[in-house]
Parts: C-alpha cells; structure tokens; sequence
C-alpha cells in the first residue's frame, strides 16, 4: 500500500542545536526591528517631553533666567538625535557615552544654580525644588530602546552621579551665612524643621531615598524590558515556525494550526483529495545535463507547482524527484477540496505550457508534465516518536499514484477519477467551466482495486 506522508516542519521536531541557531537569527531580526523602532519612539517621546517640560518652566517661573534651562533642553534633544545616528543592537559605546552625557547633563542642570539668575541663594537650595524626578523621564526613555542591563546602567550612573552632586554641593562656602543664622535662630532647637527649610541643608537622607527609589524603579523596570526580551525572543521562535509551517500547508491552514494545541495527532478518517504530479522523461533528460542544470530545472518547475498548490488551498506533501505530492482536505476537511485539486491541475498544467514556452525561446527543450488526481477517504495522523510524520494512508494514495501513470498510456496531461469529478461537480455544479476540456473515458482496472473505476482525462495544451 502506498502511504502518502509529508514530514513535520523543523518547528515541530528539530534538532535542538539547529533550532536554537536560527532562533537566534530570527530573534537578532526581531530586535533590530524593535531597537530601531524604539529608539525612534524613545526620541519622539523625548521631544514632546522636553516641549512640555519647557512650557512648564516659563509657566512655573515666566523669569527671563528661564531661558538657559530652555537652552538647555535644546542639549536634551540633540543628544536624543545622535542617539537615533549611532544606535544599533548590541554594545554601542557611543550611544552609551551619550545615555551617560544626557545623565551627567541633567545632573548639573539639577545641582549648579542658573549662572544668569538673580539670586544668590546657597548651592545647596537647588534641592529643595524637587528636580530629581527628572531623572524619571530619562529613565522611561531609556526602557523603550535598550535592553535590561542598559536600563540597570542607567539607574547606576544616576546613584552615583547623584551623589558625587551632593559631595560637590557640600564642598561649596554657605554664600549666605547670615541667612542660614536667622533660620536656624528661628527654629531654635528643632533641627528637623531646619533642616528642612535651611538654604544650606542637603538633606542627605532625602537625598539617599530618592536613590533607593530611583534603583528599585530601574529594577523593576529593567525586569519588565527583559520580560519584554523573552517575550520578543518567541515570538520571532513562533514566527519562524508559522513560516516553516507555510512552506508545507497554504497560508489559511497554517492559520488554522496555529489556533489549535496539536491538531494533528488525532487519528481520523476523512475524504481527502489526492494529486500526483510527474515530469514525463525527466530521467533521460537529467542523464544528458550537468547537476547544476538538473537543480535549477527542478527548482523552477517546483516552484510553479508548490506555488498552485498553496494558491488552491492545498498541502504539499513532499517533493518526489522530478515530481510531488499534493492533498486537498489535509488536515483539515473543506468544502471545495475535489474542485480545488481538480483547479490546482489544471492550473498547474497552465504554469507548465507556460514554462516551457519560455524554455523554447531559450532553445531548451520542452518537458511534458503528467497528473494524476482521486479523491477518496483515508486514514490521517502522526506517526513517529522523536520525529513525526503525518501520514495519510489509504487506497486513495494508490489510486492517485496509478492514475498518473495512465497518462503515458492515454497521452494526455491530466487523468482523473470520477469520484473526484463527480465530487468537483456537487460543488462547483455541473456547468462550470472548469469540466469543458474533461473528456470521459470507459471504466479502468487499477491494480490494488478491485473494481474497474470511471476515468476522466485532459488533453495537452487544452
């Protein structure tokens, strides 16, 4: 008995080494796509930031010493520029040297005074406006772009940055003593309220909470980029095997086999369309031609052919030398699976005119190409252990085989049994064009069979 099977895609058993290489491929695609785009998000969202941000100043403050923070903000955007020039998945030093200038940009932003403002307040009063959470923004930034370890760097860099601010603060002269004397006569001896409101006070454990924060922040966040990593990682994996599966099933099948948790162990029966397809001679002219030449005939022809088959809903079993294996209804029953293979043909034999047109105006022999189509029921599923192959076993296979072979003897392009036929005809009806070029033929033996079967047949260049 013949036994039509076509082997898993590599997405559903391949070699562990094999699989985790092109997982990387795919996913290393995946994340220059998603480093690109989110770099560019990231400087979008740094725009509007710094607009908002700007605004928000001359509101707060509408003080002309504004507009050196202003000024400033123009610095934030065009390192956010240079990051999109040089940005690229894995170790950028540059773009790392600029993550670290924006930081240490914002750092003395935060803690040197305004040089065009009129006060002369303490340096140390810079911390009582509350700019720390500036450093928020560059932080969220950063998640939108780079990876988990980036984004840890970045809580890193601001701990310390920040606090070699607060050394720096410290070091400086009180520049105005007799200021911070009146608030502290004032307070008298409760050194919290002080240091709460004393121009001169750093307030170190405020300062030191905002760094746990900050980290606990970059953290948690550095956890989610990495989720988002894995989660990026497979779904290029998952991707990769949709592919592999399309190159084996049509396009709404792989949809389908998608949805479901291992459709295709279940064992059943069904009517299942059966499509042989053979280039007539192929051995005699391989025999006379180099490899290479032999390769690229059978690619070509392969291609036309793969290629009717996924437009008509169908499977492709496996490639059979010069020849393949087609089936319609597989793994999953439709209700056009006899016109689709009966379409599939005679499309395919369309494509096959066609291609040898072109083979004759580059004074390349022509090929003949045979079909051989029934439809029938069959028993389907997995076989195997380790590597699984979907099997569909039947009379039906046979007779598709045998089929083939007759059109040496009727010297026509396409035979086809009336099952399939008559089941084309309860589909389609039977005034579609499709049945025009069929031509009945008297009841054949088909070896394995013990009945003679109805045939139909398709003439060449009908």
């Amino acid at each position: 008995m013949l036994v039509e099977r076509f082997s898993l895609p590599a997405a559903l058993s391949p070699a562990p080494s094999k699989r985790d290489a092109e997982t990387v491929q795919f996913a290393q695609a995946a994340l220059t796509s998603a480093k690109r785009e989110g770099l560019q998000l990231a400087v979008r969202a740094r725009y509007v930031a710094l607009v908002v941000i700007g605004c928000l100043l001359l509101v707060i403050n509408p003080a002309w010493e504004q507009l050196y923070y202003v000024a400033l903000l123009g610095l934030f955007a065009l390192i956010g520029w240079a990051q999109v020039r040089v940005g690229r998945v894995g170790v950028s030093r540059p773009e790392l040297a600029l993550l670290f200038c924006d930081l240490a940009l914002l750092t003395c932003l935060i803690v040197v005074p305004n040089p065009f403002g009129a006060s002369h307040w303490p340096v140390a009063m810079q911390y009582h406006f509350g700019n720390f959470i500036y450093f928020f923004v560059l932080l969220a930034g950063a998640t939108l772009a780079y990876t988990w370890r980036t984004v840890i760097a970045v809580g890193v860099w601001t701990a310390a940055l920040w606090i070699i601010g607060m050394v720096w603060v410290w070091w400086q002269p009180d520049r105005d003593p007799a200021l911070t004397a009146r608030i502290a006569a004032a307070t008298g001896s409760d050194q919290r309220l002080f240091a709460m409101i004393s121009p001169s006070e750093i307030v170190f454990h405020v300062r030191i909470q905002e760094i746990v924060v900050f980290m606990i922040v970059a953290m948690t966040l550095a956890l989610a980029v990495r989720r988002s990593n894995d989660l990026l990682v497979r779904h290029a994996a998952v991707e990769r095997e949709r592919g592999n599966l399309a190159r084996y099933f049509s396009p709404n099948v792989v949809a389908e086999l998608s949805k479901q948790d291992e459709p295709l162990k279940q064992v059943r029966t069904q009517h299942v369309a059966v499509l042989f397809v053979d280039i007539v001679g192929f051995t005699t002219f391989a025999d006379a031609r180099s490899p290479q030449e032999v390769v690229r005939t059978l690619r070509e022809f392969h291609g036309l052919m793969e290629q009717e088959v996924f437009r008509h809903s169908g499977t492709l079993d496996k490639y059979l030398g010069d020849g393949l294996m087609a089936t319609f209804g597989t793994p999953f029953a439709g209700e056009h699976d006899a016109s689709n293979a009966l379409r599939c043909a005679q499309a395919m034999i369309a494509a096959a005119d066609g291609w040898n047109d072109r083979r004759a105006a580059s004074g390349e022999p022509p090929l003949h190409v045979s079909f051989g189509l029934h439809y029938g029921p069959v028993v389907l599923g997995d076989i195997g252990q380790t590597c699984l192959e979907f099997a569909v076993i039947g009379a039906t296979v046979n007779v598709a085989s045998r089929l083939e072979a007759l059109t040496r003897t009727f010297d026509c392009a396409l035979v086809a049994s009336d099952d399939l036929v008559s089941q084309a005809k309860a589909e389609l009806g039977d005034a579609a064009a499709t049945f025009q070029s069929l031509e009945a033929r008297e009841p054949r033996a088909i070896r394995g069979i013990q009945q003679p079967i109805s045939i139909w047949t398709q003439p060449r260049g009908a």
